[in-house]
């Protein structure tokens, strides 16, 4: 990128129109805002320029280079760090007012998760909960976050450590899932490949046990060693081999209650010393672009949940894909997609407040006749 894409473009009409001109013109205003993201069609209208395929044009350049991080679902940019970094100035964002409530902490701005997606952090502890996280990793005090599906823990996760490995719970999750197996050899022999949980305490990394409630207590207690003083395993299946924990090692759990299956053993939770619930930000929903009423509707369905009524609500994952869906297919198809999604059993109460917020002509998504 051109260092002085910071500076605003020239107003004459022969100079604007030279190569280059509106991708400097876009990451010019990027890089004034960095905080923000944009849509297509904002920043077109922001800009006044030609037609939205230009601008969208010039922001594919920039993300290819990577100076700007791209959403989908819709289209949406935001300047990367490099990308200020090549327009040769800091911009400062806007002075905000904190939020009622925020102990005087503004909106932090969004993190880049691996695979690309932002993570907007929260507030916990008077700090953001990405901070948080990151100091209980450096004094190795571990963590248990729980909530329902689709609340954002992951992403939470993923934006505090970037180095995060991840062993996904099941009840067939087994201790070769986080010691490792030999694998087969295409000359008959076999090798021996190290799990995550060895990889991540010679590397000094973070570990997720991600759904550890569903995990088999036995094959949990594998952790149990890593995570005490000891900071210490062995491999019994490959010669009793010892892996001792590199500096920066940490295990971070999590825990969906009310799943079939998910055990919070005694044993376990007494591991963490920090249990966080994480829920919905249903104002972070709406900043995304959800549509209100589908918020409304979750957050009746949520205070059903919490009363005992449901065994289920749409969280922050379903809410995103409703606006997807809405996008793509139409609000009525997503509406009736988000009524599909709930459990049986939950299914006429969900419809219930969907009707109440869109309408009373509302059925599960269904294939109907051949046309």
């Amino acid at each position: 990128m051109d260092p002085t894409i910071g500076a605003t473009a020239s107003a004459s009409t022969a100079g604007s129109r030279r190569p280059g001109y509106l991708y400097h013109k876009v990451a010019a205003h990027l890089a004034a805002h960095p905080d923000q993201v944009f849509g297509v069609g904002e920043l077109t209208k922001a800009l006044d320029a030609p037609s939205t395929g230009a601008v969208f044009g010039a922001l594919k350049k920039m993300a290819a280079a990577g100076y700007a991080t791209h959403l989908t679902g819709p289209h949406r940019y935001q300047i990367t760090q490099a990308g200020i970094d090549a327009a040769g100035t800091m911009p400062a964002p806007a002075p905000r007012t904190p939020r009622q409530g925020s102990r005087g902490m503004g909106r932090r701005q969004p993190i880049s998760r691996p695979n690309g997606e932002l993570y907007f952090p929260r507030r916990l502890a008077g700090a953001s909960d990405v901070d948080v996280l990151q100091r209980l990793r450096d004094k190795r005090i571990p963590v248990l976050l729980y909530g329902p599906p689709g609340t954002g823990k992951t992403a939470l996760i993923e934006a505090a450590y970037p180095d995060l490995l991840t062993v996904a719970g099941t009840g067939d999750t087994v201790v070769e899932d986080f010691l490792g197996n030999f694998i087969p050899l295409p000359d008959g022999g076999f090798e021996f490949v190290y799990g995550p949980l060895v990889t991540a305490m010679r590397q000094g990394r973070a570990l997720l046990v991600d759904d550890a409630t569903l995990i088999p207590p036995k094959v949990l207690a594998v952790l149990y060693p890593a995570m005490d003083g000891r900071r210490v395993i062995t491999i019994p299946s490959y010669r009793n081999e010892r892996v001792d924990a590199a500096d920066g090692f940490y295990v971070i759990a999590g825990h969906n209650p009310g799943v079939h299956g998910a055990i919070l053993t005694e044993a376990l939770a007494s591991r963490f010393d920090v249990h966080i619930e994480v829920t919905t930000d249903f104002d972070l929903a709406r900043h995304l672009g959800v549509p209100l009423p589908a918020v409304e509707t979750a957050i009746l369905l949520n205070s059903d949940l919490a009363a005992g009524r449901i065994s289920w609500a749409p969280q922050l994952r379903e809410l995103l894909g409703f606006t997807r869906v809405s996008k793509t297919l139409g609000r009525a198809a997503a509406v009736a997609n988000l009524a599909g999604r709930a459990p049986a059993e939950d299914r006429e109460h969900v419809l219930a407040a969907l009707r109440q917020r869109f309408g009373a002509d509302i059925t599960p998504l269904t294939l109907g006749k051949q046309r």
